[in-house]
Formats: C-alpha cells, sequence, structure tokens
C-alpha cells in the first residue's frame, strides 16, 4: 500500500481504484512503524470506498484492526447521500468514559480507607460476562424508559444529580433514538445490566490527580493535584451488542438491494436515508441511552460507596467532569470551506474533541474547551486533555 507523509504528525493514503477519498492516519513515525504490523491502514483505505464519505477516512493515533472500520477510525457521511455502517460503530454502542473528580485528598485517606471504597464499589457493581443485577432489573415499561431517556431517566429515578446530565455528551440522551426498533431478544439481554460493567477492558477506577500541565484548563475541570479521582469505562452491554450483531444480517442483505460495492463484506452498510438505515440508526440511538444510563447509575455507585466509608459531605463533592462516548454514529454539523455541512460521523474508538466556544461545548468549559479523556490500562496513567481550535479545523 502506498503511504504518503504529510507533515511530522500526518499520512496519507491516496485514492486509487474505487476510493472516494484518500485515508489520512494521525501518527508520529515510531506509531507508525507498529501500526503498519496488522490490517489496520487496509481498513482506512477500505472505509474510504463507502458511499457518500466526506473529506476523507481519518484513524486516530491508536488505530488498530477492528470489525470492518479500524478501531480509532472516523468517518462522515453526507446526511443526504451517505451510508451507516454499522461496523464503524461497533458491537459495544456507546462504549464510552466518564470522569468523575472530588475535593478528597489524597492524604485525608489511609489506605484502609481507600481499600474500603474500592470494595463498595466491587460489591455495587457487578462484572465480568453476562452478570447483571438483581435489585434493578427493568420490565418492559422501564427499559422503553430507559432507551428513551438515557441518563436523563436514571436521574429523574434516584441515580444521581441534575447537574450531571449538564457534564455528558449530549445531555446523556441521543434525540434519533427509536425504542421500538430495539429487539425483545436485546431488551432481554439488557434488563439487569443497568449499573455494571461488563468485562474485557471495562473499568471503573479510583485514581489520583498527579500532575497538571494546564492550570486554566484543570481549575475549569474542577482538578486539583493530589486529589482523588475515579473513571468509568463501559457501554451497553450485551443490549447493544445485540442490536449490532442483528443489524449487520440486515445490513449485508441492503448492500446487494441497493447495489453497494464493497471491497469488504464487514463494511455492510445501507444508505442513510433508507428504511433499513433509519431502523439502525433509531436502534443504535436507543442502545447509546442505554449506555449513558449505565455510567449514570454507577456513579450514582460510586457515590454511596464514598458516603459510607467518608460520609455525605465527602459523596457531595463527586462531580462529574465529562462523559463521552467513543463507538458511536451521530448527525453534526460543520463548517467547511465557507459552508455548512450536515454528516453522520462515525467514531469507532475515538472521540469528538470540540474547541472552546463551540455550541456543544459544556458553557462550564466554554473557555477553554471540551474536556477529552485518555484512560490508561493496567497502571499506566490516565489523560484529561482539552479540545482546541486548531484540531477542530
Amino acid at each position: 500500500m502506498k503511504i504518503e507523509r504529510i507533515d511530522e504528525n500526518r499520512w496519507r493514503i491516496p485514492r486509487e481504484g474505487k476510493m472516494r477519498v484518500d485515508g489520512v492516519v494521525y501518527a508520529s513515525e515510531a506509531m507508525m512503524e507498529e501500526i503498519r504490523e496488522d490490517q489496520s491502514l487496509q481498513q482506512v483505505a477500505n472505509v474510504a470506498h463507502l458511499p457518500g464519505i466526506l473529506r476523507a477516512s481519518l484513524a486516530m493515533p491508536d488505530i488498530h484492526w477492528g470489525y470492518g472500520f479500524p478501531i480509532g477510525g472516523v468517518a462522515a457521511m453526507d446526511a443526504e447521500e451517505g451510508v451507516i455502517s454499522p461496523g464503524g460503530v461497533g458491537y459495544d454502542i456507546n462504549c464510552g468514559v466518564r470522569l468523575l473528580r472530588s475535593e478528597i485528598g489524597e492524604d485525608e485517606v489511609d489506605r484502609r480507607g481507600l481499600t474500603a471504597i474500592v470494595e463498595g464499589m466491587f460489591d455495587r457493581i457487578p462484572t465480568g460476562v453476562g452478570r447483571g443485577r438483581k435489585n434493578l432489573r427493568l420490565g418492559s415499561e422501564r427499559m422503553l424508559n430507559v432507551l428513551a431517556e438515557g441518563a436523563g431517566w436514571a436521574v429523574r429515578s434516584g441515580y444521581g444529580r441534575s447537574e450531571d446530565l449538564d457534564a455528558i455528551e449530549e445531555r446523556g440522551c441521543l434525540s434519533q433514538t427509536d425504542p421500538e426498533a430495539v429487539s425483545e431478544r436485546a431488551r432481554e439481554r439488557g434488563s439487569n445490566q443497568l449499573g455494571t460493567l461488563g468485562s474485557g477492558n471495562h473499568f471503573a477506577e479510583v485514581q489520583v490527580v498527579a500532575e497538571i500541565y494546564d492550570e486554566e484548563a484543570a481549575h475549569a475541570f474542577g482538578l486539583e493535584t493530589g486529589t482523588l479521582a475515579v473513571m468509568i469505562h463501559s457501554g451497553s452491554r450485551g443490549l447493544g451488542h445485540q442490536v449490532c450483531t442483528e443489524h449487520i444480517k440486515i445490513m449485508k442483505k441492503a448492500g446487494s438491494k441497493y447495489g453497494i460495492e464493497l471491497p469488504d463484506q464487514q463494511l455492510c452498510c445501507a444508505p442513510l436515508r433508507s428504511p433499513e438505515g433509519r431502523e439502525y440508526l433509531g436502534a443504535m440511538a436507543a442502545a447509546a441511552n442505554f449506555a449513558f444510563a449505565n455510567r449514570q447509575v454507577m456513579t450514582h455507585m460510586v457515590r454511596e460507596s464514598v458516603s459510607d466509608e467518608l460520609g455525605k459531605d465527602a459523596a457531595d463533592t463527586v462531580e462529574v467532569v465529562y462523559d463521552v462516548c467513543h463507538n458511536i454514529a451521530k448527525f453534526e454539523t460543520f463548517e467547511a470551506d465557507g459552508e455548512k455541512l450536515r454528516a453522520c460521523v462515525h467514531r469507532k474508538g475515538a472521540t469528538r474533541a470540540y474547541p472552546p466556544r463551540h455550541p456543544q461545548t459544556p458553557p462550564r468549559y466554554g473557555a477553554v474547551g471540551q474536556p477529552v479523556l485518555i484512560p490508561g490500562d493496567m497502571g499506566r496513567y490516565s489523560y484529561v486533555l482539552a479540545g482546541t481550535q486548531a484540531a477542530y479545523e
């Protein structure tokens, strides 16, 4: 595959054959050496074949091989002429990360107290394949409400505070939802999984703010050196997996129906305006709302664990910094070359990073930009960044 260097941290896969746009990869030279070791660059090129794709098939620095789309892949589809592909969202719909801050100093909690908080979280938040809750099983009506309202349902039901919603992407609810498009099988799989982590790389981790590089941004985010934080990484559990599984089967048939030629059947898709496309968008948004509610319930469980050990006053300082999804497809409007473009943006293993004063950046962060959360793994640091105007452009 031909790859051209654009600048220090960008690489181009030139458009050729039936590619509709170039591929663009954001990575250092050292990163590119590792990226070349799997098939993810070929997947970047494959995504560039999708009808209606705008500007480029993009890949972020942590790109690696995935189903259809590479993980770390981003692609915007024209809202009128483009397609929707479940492979561009992934099986764990709205897998996302939430960061909680506190005013609890690391030196205020001894090892026994910290252990007690973690054990309280472990007792309250089920983990593992198929694990669910016994005390929060959703019947048919409540499930439909969760799928329609997302995190708002959790807050209304006593799992959190109204101000939590101000610090969640889309305020924790996608408006394009169609709860009735979620099958009975998918609802059943999720009926006892609200407020649970699942397996794989999902976690709820007590952390410490170790170092600050930008005082203004840290102050806006409420982060102070030496204070405790909690990061939660989870998604839509079995419900989202079932939605994806079912609609991949539908999309494979839709491709032939609409004459869509693809280099990889894992990119199966349907036009956004088709019945198949609209049904998937509605079901996907409903699963995303389930994930928002899932992380909201876990936030409540974290506060309860802190309260049990340190008291209500300490738990009251636990606030949501931000909640952002990284497996999603959403309609968004951008200005480019003097015109406004409405697009359905697929982000798989990648998040949005809106700049200061952007309409979708929470007002409280308007001066510094949207928080961008990068979780570490198994003892590595996690990072909090902020969206910039230069990156947005």
